[in-house]
């Protein structure tokens, strides 16, 4: 994958399951967002394959898939997004059923129950009659969060879909991924700067530096003391969460090394 013709992301293999969660970490300018945006066709790759279903009847090829077709197997919830004026919480919902609306405009017979189903879900059916310019950037957040749900696809991709929400709203969006993964089946793909979050949400973990994949497998097999570190460029501390049983990391600074050589000769 490339941008004006310098490759950003090299020899990338990125496997997404149904019902799992992957979770892309790794520092910035490491090709997250980039692999991301290309399994999503939004970025062109030099040479690779995209393949959708493998092993099933309807595995294809995605590169050779019209845009619409790709919109009913791939949804991808950007890190930014316009704010359309003069339009309702509801008109922007709807614009995810485009891929299952005819050419002249045909009607959608699944669409209200399918938009009203994603709006209770995201948590803003009562914003439902109100204009998204009148939003805050996490209610917004959701609103497109939604429009993406309406889509109906089986892989689900999302570039750090915490961005803007309060704390209450990046937990609950954590457990909407693993419902749709466990509950939905549905290969969830996700672009994630908090490696607590990531350890918390995904089965896999894809690490990346410099545009590659150094290392992918489960939370425990990549989130290492020694990898993170090197990664990062910081000390960075592994540890068990003793009420989650869940992997647990700090980022060691300045400040919290002049702690340990306190605390150590107290």
């Amino acid at each position: 994958m490339s941008y004006d013709g310098v490759d950003v992301v090299h020899d990338a293999a990125l496997v997404l399951k149904p019902g799992e969660v992957t979770a892309l970490v790794g520092p910035n300018g490491s090709g997250k967002s980039t692999l991301l945006r290309t399994v999503a066709r939004l970025q062109g790759a030099r040479r690779g394959t995209l393949t959708l279903d493998p092993g099933t009847v309807d595995a294809a090829d995605g590169f050779d898939l019209t845009a619409r077709q790709f919109a009913r197997r791939v949804a991808l919830l950007t890190q930014s997004r316009p704010t359309p004026a003069g339009l309702t919480v509801r008109d922007v919902v709807e614009f995810g059923r485009y891929p299952y609306r005819g050419r002249w405009g045909q009607t959608d017979p699944d669409g209200t129950a399918v938009v009203n189903r994603v709006l209770a879900l995201t948590g803003v059916d009562a914003l439902a009659d109100r204009g998204v310019d009148q939003l805050s950037g996490g209610q917004l957040q959701r609103v497109w969060l939604a429009s993406c749900l309406a889509q109906q696809t089986g892989v689900l991709l999302l570039d750090e879909p915490t961005t803007y929400l309060d704390l209450r709203y990046q937990v609950e969006l954590l457990d909407l991924m693993r419902d749709l993964a466990d509950d939905g089946g549905i290969a969830v793909g996700v672009v994630l700067h908090d490696l607590d979050q990531a350890a918390a949400v995904a089965d896999r973990i894809a690490l990346l530096r410099s545009g590659r994949i150094i290392a992918d497998g489960t939370p425990e097999d990549v989130l290492q003391p020694e990898r993170l570190s090197e990664t990062y460029g910081i000390r960075i501390d592994i540890d068990t969460d003793p009420l989650t049983g869940r992997l647990r990391t700090r980022a060691m600074g300045r400040h919290h090394s002049r702690s340990e050589r306190l605390h150590s000769t107290s």
